[in-house]
């Protein structure tokens, strides 16, 4: 056997096939909702009227809800984690689980979510 037949088999392959399963687990909804400036605006007013309306700020404040659009995320910073925080609450906190109670759904989470993203510095 040629021995560019061989590093293809054994070690070419293996590595493509291995990225072929592989998944982008940074993909979210909330990424598709960032490119429409309709949906960040709902997200916007969504945010506003519960959110803000309630505990956190859009500027930084000295209250006791933590502040969103910094890079310091105390209970984990993926959009999968932030739905899940708005779903399901923090323990032992003020953050209340809003399962999905928004007008839409699901999508308004990820909306709200997608205004946070759009309006957060990007964090390394």
């Amino acid at each position: 056997m040629r021995l560019s037949s061989m590093l293809f088999i054994f070690i070419v392959l293996p590595i493509t096939l291995t990225k072929c399963g592989e998944t982008n687990d940074t993909v979210s909804l909330a990424d598709s909702y960032m490119a429409d400036p309709e949906a960040v605006k709902r997200g916007r007013l969504l945010f506003v009227g519960t959110c803000a309306g309630y505990c956190h700020k859009l500027t930084p404040e000295r209250i006791d809800a933590l502040y969103l659009f910094d890079c310091e995320w105390k209970h984990g910073s993926s959009d999968q984690a932030i739905f899940d925080i708005v779903t399901t609450g923090v323990p032992n906190t003020r953050m209340v689980g809003f399962g999905t109670n928004f007008p839409e759904g699901e999508n308004d989470l990820w909306k709200i979510i997608a205004f946070i993203r759009t309006n957060s510095p990007q964090c390394a």
